[in-house]
């Protein structure tokens, strides 16, 4: 491992919402520079825009490359050349454009291993498309860009919580059919792995979550009984250390998921809904299983309150924390494995002649003794 500064590609987001704002109060405190060296993929004109209409004191330098990129200072790398026009708290689709523009280019200079994170700021899922497709969200499309086919797992987490989900943006009438033995096993293993090497956990401890209220060991549901059982059974059976499946409103409620390092939730709300309520602010999707560490805050794009200078820049300061860590941790779990210890053997002579012509130990004093008698 050198001791060379963290490249971190930080995409602009959406260019109505809050994102310069986050980026410009994150960097104002000197101590992050020291940490990491940050590429903002976004808009020179855009940037300036925001920090003279939120009065914020920022300073950036402009790169042609992220090959440019210096220690030390915030890189700006402008992603498109045309003007777009900046309207605070409107959706638009020039801002899903911009947003687009920042998280391609970043996936491409990712590709030439031109950084080494991704952190991502608040963009409209709901809008993004690129050439005329529709984009399912920003981590399915970092998922298609750069897995290599595999797949990856959106983690929403701080200190004292790991939530992931193992159906999500689906219909609810839709979760029922999508939870198979199999289903729940992979998503377990990327769980599983994604804890121990990117979040430096030796052993994860991972709970399942029921699916239908009222489970009982006596009377389980169909899904539990068909799926998640058969699950977490196969799982111990390779030493996974997985436990349930829980009834949400006790394993919440009584505080039990403080036990555990990981919960696999089975739908959206039923994970995101009480890890919310327990920890409402400074949350951070971690996008595990995939080569690319990426990273971004809990937080939409703040249309209500974009451009009054009052967005809280902790959940994005957090994701960049996350995401240096993940990249430490990976590099440091995979260094050994990398670079395995040749096998250390000792080779066994054959010493037939020797031992055929040898006097036992006990026998050569048994003969030594005789000799003293006579």
């Amino acid at each position: 491992m050198n001791n060379k500064m963290i490249r971190v590609a930080i995409t602009h987001g959406d260019t109505n919402g809050i994102g310069y704002e986050m980026i410009f109060k994150t960097f104002a405190d000197p101590a992050m520079l020291e940490i990491c060296t940050p590429i903002i993929y976004g808009s020179p004109k855009v940037a300036t825009y925001h920090r003279n209409a939120l009065e914020i004191e920022a300073n950036f330098s402009i790169i042609n490359a992220a090959t440019e990129a210096e220690d030390g200072r915030i890189n700006m790398l402008p992603v498109f050349d045309e003007e777009i026009k900046v309207e605070f708290g409107t959706p638009s689709e020039e801002a899903n454009h911009a947003a687009v523009k920042a998280l391609d280019k970043a996936l491409i200079d990712y590709k030439e291993g031109l950084f080494d994170v991704l952190v991502t700021t608040p963009a409209n899922d709901n809008n993004l498309e690129i050439n005329g497709y529709p984009i399912p969200c920003t981590s399915r499309y970092i998922e298609t860009s750069v897995g290599n086919g595999h797949k990856g797992i959106d983690i929403l987490m701080n200190e004292w919580m790991r939530m992931a989900m193992m159906t999500d943006n689906i219909a609810l009438k839709d979760v029922a059919k999508n939870i198979t033995p199999e289903g729940i096993i992979e998503k377990v293993a990327s769980f599983f792995t994604t804890l121990r090497r990117d979040m430096r956990i030796s052993n994860p401890r991972i709970a399942i979550l029921a699916l239908n209220p009222n489970d009982s060991e006596d009377h389980p549901g169909k899904e539990e009984t068909d799926a998640i059982i058969p699950a977490v059974q196969k799982l111990a059976d390779v030493g996974v250390s997985v436990f349930g499946p829980y009834q949400v409103d006790d394993f919440f409620g009584t505080g039990e998921y403080e036990a555990f390092d990981g919960v696999l939730a089975m739908y959206h709300d039923q994970g995101v809904a009480p890890f919310k309520a327990l920890s409402p602010e400074n949350n951070v999707h971690y996008f595990g299983g995939l080569p690319l560490i990426s990273t971004t805050p809990d937080v939409g794009p703040g249309y209500d309150i974009a451009g009054q200078g009052v967005a809280d820049e902790v959940p994005l300061r957090y994701a960049i924390y996350q995401a240096i860590d993940g990249f430490r941790n990976r590099n440091n779990y995979d260094e050994p494995l990398a670079h395995p210890l040749p096998k250390l053997y000792h080779e066994r002579k054959d010493d037939s002649e020797k031992v055929r012509f040898s006097i036992p130990k006990k026998h050569d004093k048994a003969n030594k003794e005789r000799q003293k008698k006579d």
